[in-house]
């Protein structure tokens, strides 16, 4: 039963590296969200796309297979509109009107290819919602959505100030930079992690073109790569949204952490215990980019937000 004065909307997010499915009841009116199931998929849809330009056959019938998961919880909890938003692999593949097409039949409604632009206006939204009227986190805000494929940065007060998208992401960079002869280094070399800091660092040069990262005051970070920083920053025995949402990390805990994983082995990330299969592999390019951002804009901490774009993407259907 639907609660007076709420909509109970489905919220799909579909990006580089996973699929993400939040439904919820929200209310306009009073600022309200009730989260009544959210889940995440790891299918890489943009394997390989950097290298190729198309959407590998088994990674869309990955892709498929989560949407078939997906439409029966919409089914079951009786979702009253749904929106599925796409975001960087499947702007970059020539031939996502397979993707489109395969969509379509399982779930009823068609995948919206996003810009990066407006991909970071619903993660500003989601992330930013339930932090206002806190005197303890200085405005403005910068939201990093470090996704598989691409960051994206967004600079703002109660609204978006300026926003852009970087094609640098955790699965992005892992593929350019830490995978020779189809496996990534184990552990890369400092050769390798060279090469992608600096390619790091020139995406930031481009972010700042547009958005002004000094002059943010709080930095709040999103996506996998950040919230799994987290949890091993807290040492947490296994995967913990709970302990690990609104959560705060150092710069220098930032930095041990990814000084660790960019030394380890693929076992030994593995080993670590609130690590998803499907992360090892890009964990380390992804704290790297974290580490990055924190050091370019002098950023002490980063607040961790397990609320991001699927939030923002189900504030936009209600």
């Amino acid at each position: 039963m639907t609660p007076r004065g709420f909509t109970r909307v489905a919220a799909v997010d579909c990006g580089t590296n996973s699929i993400r499915l939040l439904v919820a009841d929200v209310n306009p009116g009073t600022g309200e969200l009730l989260e009544l199931d959210r889940r995440m998929t790891i299918v890489r849809l943009g394997q390989d796309v950097d290298r190729t330009g198309r959407l590998a056959p088994e990674a869309l019938e990955r892709t498929f297979a989560a949407c078939r998961e997906y439409a029966e919880v919409i089914r079951d909890l009786g979702a009253e509109k749904v929106r599925f938003v796409a975001t960087s692999a499947s702007r970059d593949a020539s031939n996502r009107d397979d993707f489109v097409r395969g969509v379509v039949d399982i779930l009823g409604v068609e995948p919206e290819v996003i810009s990066g632009e407006q991909e970071a206006e619903f993660s500003f939204t989601g992330a930013t919602n339930e932090l206002k009227g806190r005197d303890d986190l200085a405005r403005p805000y910068l939201v990093v959505d470090i996704g598989g494929g691409s960051t994206e940065f967004v600079v703002g007060d109660d609204h978006v100030r300026a926003a852009r998208s970087v094609d640098v992401g955790c699965v992005r960079m892992t593929e350019r930079h830490l995978v020779v002869d189809g496996a990534v280094g184990d552990p890369p070399s400092e050769d390798q992690i060279a090469a992608m800091r600096a390619d790091i660092e020139r995406a930031l040069d481009l972010a700042e073109e547009t958005v002004p990262l000094g002059e943010a005051r709080t930095l709040v970070g999103l996506a996998g790569s950040v919230t799994t920083v987290s949890a091993i920053a807290q040492d947490l025995p296994a995967y913990d949204s709970a302990r690990i949402h609104h959560s705060r990390v150092s710069r220098e805990r930032v930095r041990e952490i990814t000084e660790r994983l960019l030394r380890s082995t693929h076992a030994e990330r593995a080993a670590v215990p609130s690590m998803h299969p499907g992360r090892v592999d890009v964990i380390a390019a992804g704290a790297l980019v974290l580490l990055s951002i924190m050091e370019r804009t002098g950023a002490e901490e980063v607040v961790v937000s397990e609320h991001d774009i699927l939030d923002g993407i189900a504030w936009s259907v209600a």
